[in-house]
């Protein structure tokens, strides 16, 4: 299990080696990627920001509820900060597990943790240049 963020582009393959788990039967993995439209207006770029000590202690947490409630051998976890641009990854789940149920559903709630309880703001960097932070 290894959670961390990081400013420079993430290595899915690597991540995914990492994952691998000869008790494992399947490997799901989830990438957030940048898209060009948010709320009805282009994107240029965005950018992340995180306190960085407490982000990592909250996506620890947040993975090992995963790891509790489902039966899984690995979940690996990047969130990108900095700079991003269109098509680039935010943020990439590696979860292994013997089923592939399993990590679907672990990888799932990863997400949707990550999204509503770490640490991490966005802000959107409009084509005009409007900046709005999330």
């Amino acid at each position: 299990m290894k959670c961390s963020v990081q400013r420079r582009k993430i290595d899915i393959d690597e991540l995914i080696e990492i994952t691998r788990n000869p008790e494992a039967g399947a490997i799901v993995v989830f990438l957030g990627t940048v898209r060009k439209n948010s709320e009805d207006k282009e994107i240029q770029w965005l950018f992340y920001e995180a306190y960085e000590e407490m982000v990592v202690e909250e996506l620890d947490r947040i993975v090992k509820e995963a790891m509790d409630k489902f039966h899984i051998t690995d979940i690996n976890l990047i969130h990108r900060l900095g700079r991003l641009g269109i098509k680039e990854d935010s943020v990439a789940i590696c979860v292994s597990s013997p089923h592939r149920a399993e990590a679907f559903r672990a990888c799932q709630f990863v997400i949707d943790e990550v999204k509503t309880r770490a640490p991490i703001w966005k802000m959107d960097i409009t084509a005009d240049g409007e900046k709005a932070w999330h």
